[in-house]
């Protein structure tokens, strides 16, 4: 197994309200995150969550993500948005002879290549 120390951590205080202590999080794992009562305990707690994540993704075939990849991305993602523009959105795929799928991504594609010209200018 890859050793646990290869994987970036962030650690936060947790307010009085949310009981106290340490926060630990693993950015290459989203549904892995653990506490202690000390930055030590939190480490030590983490590695432990850590190690149960990945058994738990070996387990079931999923892939295990590389150390700083930030996460794996299924590629799907759930959005709401008001029935209005949801109505706009499908009246304007079936004009296009186009999914509604490939209409949003079109449009994302588009706003992502828009922002990364403005960002570079």
């Amino acid at each position: 197994m890859k050793q646990l120390i290869d994987y970036p951590f962030e650690i936060k205080p947790l307010s009085i309200e949310d009981g106290g202590g340490f926060l630990i999080s693993y950015p290459d794992f989203a549904e892995c995150i653990s506490d202690g009562e000390t930055v030590a305990e939190a480490i030590a707690n983490g590695a432990d969550a850590l190690q149960a994540t990945i058994a738990a993704l070996k387990a079931n075939k999923l892939p295990v993500p590389q150390s700083g990849s930030g996460g794996v991305a299924s590629g799907k993602f759930v959005v709401r948005v008001p029935k209005t523009v949801h109505a706009q959105l499908t009246m304007r795929a079936k004009s296009e002879g186009v999914s509604l799928n490939a209409l949003v991504l079109t449009f994302i594609a588009q706003g992502l290549g828009a922002s990364r010209r403005s960002v570079s200018s």
